[in-house]
């Protein structure tokens, strides 16, 4: 057999000693081959582990459905208070501000966390959502600014959190909205408020500019989702999506609500949306009132949600009962995406939205009760 061997190597022009080196880069090249494959499940995991389990350690510390009914049977905002202030997740934020103000602060510590621990591949979309702090404290200085406030009532409504909130801060005595707007040239936002600043001087509205500033906070978020090329961006992605489609529904609805029309409309909207495609939010804007938006969803996955709610808005006469039921869906779209990727981006989807959701519910309990003898079943209806 040996002989036999020997005469085939030779046969092909191989010394003994060079059939072996041969054999040895075969066995090498063959077993990085299946390193390669057995651990790239790993490599796609591992930049998920340590974020993972941060955000695992917070989720265990979110309130229970028996936690947030213990709040609801509170008395008055104060007990409200007192209850979160023996939760150390908001104790810190209470012990320096007002109640809505230590909400506002837990939220925008939330979306910084997130931001800053998201793997690098995610990290965009995140990074996004994070400035909504931003966005939020540009729109609280333009509107105190119409209203007339003070600059001491001005810096009350700041949340002191976000990259602009130094200069921000500095702007609560300026003399007027448009001086507001030509501060902020520097910043990312400039060109959208200014392109929306003669709307705002043609009508002395700052709805203008504040819809121009949810329409550059959109656009970017579905700008920063990727093109999904592996399963972490193709769930990211969705949930990117989806909440740029609900923010759309959203205000089509209460736009139909007021009787406005398809020109007034289609200026303050994303038209590229996720499922909702241009000719779909073109559509919808046509509608001649709210049923016909709800009924223009057929074959959408909106459609379910909103379809329940009907006899409830026939009731009530109340669109908050479609944007309730939109945020539940983002809620429950959420948690199924968080199941799909338990070992990648899932988790982190699943615990900013559910950490959202407590905090605005936390809100709705502290503005009812503010409202001496507020029904707490009512409250109960009202949370998400």
């Amino acid at each position: 057999m040996a002989d036999e061997i020997a005469t085939l190597i030779s046969s092909v022009g191989l010394t003994p000693e060079a059939f072996i080196a041969f054999c040895v880069i075969a066995i090498l090249v063959v077993g990085a081959v299946v390193v390669i494959i057995t651990s790239r499940p790993i490599l796609d995991i591992y930049p998920y582990l340590n974020p993972s389990a941060r955000v695992r350690a917070r989720k265990g510390r979110l309130f229970t459905e028996k936690q947030i009914s213990e709040i609801v049977e509170t008395n008055d905002v104060g007990e409200v208070e007192n209850y979160l202030k023996g939760v150390p997740e908001y104790a810190d934020a209470l012990d320096d501000y007002p109640l809505d103000k230590a909400l506002d602060v837990q939220r925008a510590n939330t979306y910084d966390f997130i931001a800053r621990v998201a793997p690098k591949e995610v990290k965009k979309p995140f990074v996004v959502m994070s400035k909504k702090t931003d966005i939020n404290n540009i729109k609280s200085l333009l509107t105190a600014k119409e209203v007339g406030l003070t600059a001491e009532e001005t810096k009350e409504l700041l949340v002191p959190c976000g990259s602009l909130y130094d200069e921000l801060e500095s702007l609560v005595d300026a003399e007027s909205v448009t001086d507001i707007v030509t501060s902020l040239d520097s910043t990312e936002y400039a060109t959208a408020l200014e392109d929306a600043l003669p709307k705002y001087e043609e009508t002395k509205m700052v709805l203008s500019l504040e819809s121009a500033l949810d329409k550059f906070y959109l656009s970017n978020l579905l700008r920063s989702s990727d093109v999904p090329s592996d399963e972490n961006k193709q769930i990211i992605f969705s949930y990117v999506g989806t909440q740029v489609d609900i923010d759309n529904l959203k205000l089509i609805i209460r736009a139909k609500e007021d009787g406005l029309d398809y020109d007034t409309i289609a200026p303050y909207m994303l038209e590229d949306g996720y499922q909702l495609r241009e000719w779909k939010l073109k559509d919808l804007m046509e509608s001649p009132d709210v049923t016909n938006v709800i009924s223009g969803l057929d074959g959408t996955k909106y459609s379910e949600a909103l379809t329940d709610a009907i006899p409830l808005y026939n009731e009530t006469g109340s669109i908050y009962v479609f944007e309730k039921a939109l945020d539940v869906y983002l809620v429950n779209y959420a948690k199924s995406l968080s199941s799909k990727k338990p070992l990648g981006v899932g988790p982190i989807i699943g615990y900013l939205s559910q950490k959202e959701n407590e905090i605005k519910n936390l809100k709705i309990i502290s503005r009812a009760k503010r409202e001496e003898g507020f029904p707490n079943s009512k409250i109960m209806e009202m949370l998400i």
